[in-house]
């Protein structure tokens, strides 16, 4: 079976469980293959990353297997407002994000509420240099783990974000990320845009950023913010000291 993301944000948790982890979002018209279905929740996985979870049952609206083919297809359209809204048959609004998929409006068997759109959309494969500038769309937006939205965004979701807004495909997590993209042997060698990844003492990838102009970063730690990145890592000025240590840089574009 066949869904689609009908509501503005809903969590994506790591277990059938409202008390469990959200280790993700599923944003509004994002579509996704059902795994497994239990009364109260469903196990899907997202099309545009392949990324797992469990979502509430009463939170999607099912489409066919051939609509579901058809949305693959398609040219990712995309809300490139902070907040925008669409109206449903009814005229009643509901709010959607940065980011948030438009591609079924245009089909009539998949947009069964018929919901109409007017706001600003971004589709297509933007030069790199614009990677900067939708990144500061995000700027002071709160941390949130599993955040996909200026309301709450953890590290790897605000660069996946970023790079699907100009038509680049990231994998969820920081870890996923990491097996992306060509290896960059200095920090020199980077150019704004690039994405550099920061490991912990076991060696493990759990954070990563997006390098900007004249050694600086700009990520999601505690808020999305801009830090200096030197050799050793991320340099928070407030705290006077590396908070991030730096294991790789990675040139996506």
């Amino acid at each position: 079976m066949f869904a689609i993301c009908n509501l503005s944000i809903i969590p994506l948790r790591i277990e059938p469980s409202d008390k469990s982890e959200i280790v993700s979002q599923v944003l509004f018209g994002e579509h996704f293959e059902i795994i497994e279905q239990q009364k109260s929740w469903t196990k899907i996985k997202l099309h545009f990353d392949d990324y797992e979870g469990w979502i509430d049952t009463k939170q999607y609206q099912i489409i066919s297997e051939e609509n579901y083919k058809l949305l693959c297809k398609e040219a990712v359209v995309l809300n490139s407002d902070l907040v925008e809204y669409v109206s449903d048959k009814n005229n009643v609004l509901i709010p959607i994000t940065l980011g948030a998929s438009l591609s079924f409006l245009n089909h009539s068997d998949i947009n069964t509420d018929n919901y109409e759109f007017e706001g600003l959309k971004i589709s297509g494969i933007k030069p790199k240099n614009n990677i900067v500038a939708t990144s500061y769309l995000y700027l002071n937006s709160p941390y949130l783990w599993g955040g996909k939205t200026p309301f709450g965004i953890d590290c790897s979701g605000f660069t996946q974000m970023v790079y699907k807004l100009n038509g680049y495909k990231l994998l969820r997590d920081a870890s996923q990320q990491s097996s992306q993209g060509e290896v960059l042997s200095f920090i020199e060698e980077s150019e704004a845009g690039d994405l550099a990844f920061f490991d912990n003492e076991e060696g493990k990838i759990i954070h990563v950023g997006i390098i900007l102009e004249n050694n600086y970063i700009i990520h999601a730690s505690g808020k999305v913010r801009i830090d200096r990145l030197d050799h050793l890592g991320i340099y928070n000025a407030e705290q006077n000291r590396h908070t991030h240590r730096l294991r790789v840089i990675k040139k996506i574009i």
